[in-house]
């Protein structure tokens, strides 16, 4: 049987419903690709859900009953040895919980994150010492020194998405009592937070609006979520929302278009661009 992984990369997902795909258009079930693997129907499902590595030699041997072209087979497979490949964000194993794992894989995929958040300025975006104030917080738990860190650090290296050539639009909603809720005793720190979010509003690739209170309730009070958008006709769109203990990853078409449309709703009611660089401004001087 396959191993398994904390959780799969993106490769791993887009290849794993090709599998399928393929699977089906062979006019196979389940139990048939397992037969000829002679492994459990649960095997093969596994497989395609990407709850497990992709296995070469089985691969192979599905590639071969479903009747794909030497060409293409061997393309896949090429995919396949490179998606099994660790993300770098495995080294932080330690402190990185399973369920967000996927979360971290999705991100360094997409073409497009749109994210609301409620209650802290997005990691993205954070400063280490934001970063660093959050996690002291409580907010991963009762860790010690070291392991907050190691968090900090995980933050601090995944922004470095946002500086490759081929960065991804990052667009964000944040409530207003993001920006005047302070994590720290220390005014320097939401200073500094400010100032960062103030330089990012100048960037082509990130847009920062703002949730105000004066705007009222919107259909988005819940929870913070976001959404990926990805380049590879394979994978829909996805959504990713947390909870105390866990998260979830929503991908139905009803459910994805519901946080769309929510989105769409909320982006046409928050801050313009001015506007909210006239909030962040404001609440600098505040602190």
């Amino acid at each position: 049987m396959s191993e398994r992984r904390p959780a799969p990369t993106v490769g791993q997902v887009v290849l794993g419903r090709r599998l399928q795909e393929l699977r089906e258009e062979a006019g196979l079930r389940r139990e048939e690709a397992a037969q000829v693997l002679r492994v459990a129907p649960a095997t093969v499902r596994r497989m395609e859900m990407a709850e497990v590595a992709l296995k070469i030699p089985y691969v192979q041997v599905l590639l071969t009953t479903y009747g794909v072209p030497d060409e293409e087979a061997a393309a896949f497979v090429a995919l396949a040895e490179e998606a099994n490949q660790p993300g770098w964000w495995q080294r932080f194993h330690d402190v990185l919980p399973d369920w967000f794992s996927l979360y971290v894989s999705l991100e360094g995929a997409a073409r497009l994150i749109r994210s609301y958040e409620p209650h802290f300025v997005p990691g993205l975006l954070q400063t280490e010492g934001y970063a660093r104030a959050v996690m002291e917080a409580g907010t991963v738990g009762q860790v010690g020194p070291e392991a907050i860190e190691r968090h900090v650090s995980l933050r601090m290296a995944r922004q470095k998405l946002l500086e490759r050539a081929d960065a991804p639009h990052l667009w964000v909603i944040i409530e207003e009592t993001v920006l005047r809720r302070p994590v720290s005793v220390h005014g320097q720190v939401m200073r500094e937070q400010l100032d960062k979010l103030l330089e990012y509003t100048e960037r082509d690739r990130v847009t920062v609006q703002v949730a105000e209170f004066s705007d009222g309730p919107h259909p988005g009070t819940y929870a913070p979520f976001s959404l990926f958008r990805f380049a590879e006709p394979e994978l829909p769109d996805l959504v990713y929302t947390e909870y105390l203990t866990g998260a979830l990853y929503l991908d139905s078409r009803e459910e994805v278009s519901t946080h769309l449309e929510v989105l769409d709703h909320m982006t046409a009611r928050a801050a313009s661009a001015e506007r909210t660089r006239k909030l962040l401004r404001e609440c600098r001087e505040n602190y």
